[in-house]
């Protein structure tokens, strides 16, 4: 088996074959250098070439394309950005729709390009359910927060509450108190997606250089193992790979995220389940777990990971039994009947996070350097917007995508925040999340006293707000 289909059940399904592109054995000249294959580098490398053919561009992986985040995520090609709720609270009503509005549009932006280009990467735009379903405080918090949704700006056709028998006619969990839905969600195959986007941007003319890793860079150069590059623009699009180029790993730390994936259910299953539109779905706990029905049926289940003392990546994704059997508690939970279904796949990836979990898009015009990151794990459709804005920037257009909070021009990369030193980040982190699994553990209980509920949900309300 090649190496590379090990990295997920994504990378698994491909039908072609995983041979690496050839290294970089020889200096370069380039007006662009982006260093990571992965969806931000190739969406960037997309977008420049389409407005401004004559650039010379080239892009450099470390292995070969998909096998950082873009390869290994759960599938979700959102139309929001994480934390935009504090990123827009600046902007008056009609600028904050038009944020919004340009956020909702990523799902069909990369459909367009998909057509455009040929991609067939299962792309299906049946939006997304948050559900209240496994404890009543659940209902309670949905609610709250549809209600900040619409104070921020958003309608009822951007996200809508749905009572259980509404839900049912979606997806049918165990014990539904109601869900929220919004449209502006697709499902996609991630690993389908970042190989045909690295076809797409070599049939532009740039080259991709894969096993081709950069081992130190610098305004104007960057260094590989083998050959030296000089170029007008450094973009690097590493997100959760930060640290390994110093020093972006004190603005983006990296964090995990596992998954598995069930055999491939009967259609019985299914018309237990629903999503018959491929919808994503999540259960509206800090857990942060996220699902999707594939195109050959399967159940594909994610939640929340770990992060490693002092932000190291972690490099070993087969999952240990606690961990997949954690993800199977949550699934069975909502779906008793598959609390015995087959896993035949588990895997993980490392994404980047930023300092007060704000995505950052960044252009520092006096050195020449480009970047985007902090998604947060919401990159599949963030890095779309990534891409067009640091072209946008490169090109010194002026316009909405250039316009928005999350945009720096003309900024030192020093100016993002940077995150504390260790061991306040191990500290914090196991603190918040010990909270979190406390919380879960309480509310999931029936037996637990209304007193041990208030104790519970408060405390991991606080510890949430230390996040932010």
């Amino acid at each position: 088996m090649q190496p590379w289909r090990t990295i997920s059940l994504w990378m698994d399904q491909l039908e072609e074959p995983l041979c690496a592109r050839p290294a970089l054995r020889q200096d370069l000249d380039l007006d662009v250098c982006i260093i990571g294959a992965g969806y931000t580098g190739l969406w960037t490398a997309y977008y420049l070439k389409r407005q401004a053919p004559h650039l010379n561009i080239a892009i450099i992986e470390a292995n070969i394309a998909g096998f950082g985040a873009s390869g290994r995520n759960g599938g979700w090609l959102m139309g929001n950005l994480l934390g935009e709720d504090r990123l827009l609270a600046t902007l008056s009503p009609q600028q904050r729709r038009e944020s919004i509005d340009l956020l909702h549009g990523i799902p069909d932006e990369v459909h367009s390009v998909l057509q455009r280009e040929g991609i067939d990467c299962d792309y299906r735009k049946g939006g997304v359910l948050y559900c209240a379903a496994r404890y009543p405080e659940q209902e309670r918090s949905l609610r709250a927060w549809l209600d900040d949704l619409y104070r921020q700006g958003m309608r009822e056709d951007d996200y809508r509450w749905l009572r259980p028998e509404e839900l049912e006619g979606q997806l049918r969990v165990s014990n539904a108190y109601g869900a929220i839905f919004s449209p502006h969600t697709a499902t996609i195959q991630p690993a389908k997606l970042v190989r045909g986007l690295a076809r797409a941007v070599e049939n532009l003319g740039v080259t991709i250089y894969e096993n081709t890793p950069a081992i130190d860079w610098n305004p104007g150069q960057v260094r590989t193992p083998l050959a030296s590059i000089r170029c007008q623009w450094a973009v690097p699009a590493v997100e959760g790979y930060a640290a390994s180029l110093p020093p972006l790993g004190k603005h983006q730390l990296p964090v995990q995220s596992l998954l598995v994936a069930t055999e491939p259910l009967p259609e019985s299953a299914w018309e237990q389940i629903g999503l018959a539109q491929g919808q994503a779905f999540s259960e509206s706990s800090r857990q942060v777990t996220y699902g999707q029905r594939t195109r050959d049926d399967r159940l594909v289940f994610g939640a929340r990971g770990g992060y490693r003392f002092g932000g190291r990546l972690r490099e070993d994704f087969s999952l240990t039994h606690n961990e997949i059997e954690l993800r199977r508690y949550l699934f069975g939970e909502l779906f008793p009947h598959l609390k015995s279904a087959r896993i035949t796949h588990s895997w993980g990836g490392n994404l980047g996070m930023a300092r007060r979990f704000r995505p950052h898009m960044l252009c520092d015009r006096q050195r020449g350097i480009a970047l985007a990151g902090g998604y947060g794990g919401e990159g599949v459709g963030a890095t779309n917007l990534g891409g067009r804005t640091l072209a946008a920037l490169i090109l010194d257009q002026h316009n909405a995508l250039t316009a928005q909070p999350w945009v720096h021009d003309n900024r030192p990369l020093s100016s993002l925040a940077s995150w504390p030193p260790e061991p306040c980040r191990w500290l914090g982190y196991n603190a918040i999340i010990q909270s979190f699994v406390f919380e879960d553990r309480t509310l999931a209980s029936p037996a637990s006293p209304p007193w041990r509920r208030r104790l519970a949900g408060g405390l991991a309300d606080l510890m949430q707000g230390f996040m932010h």
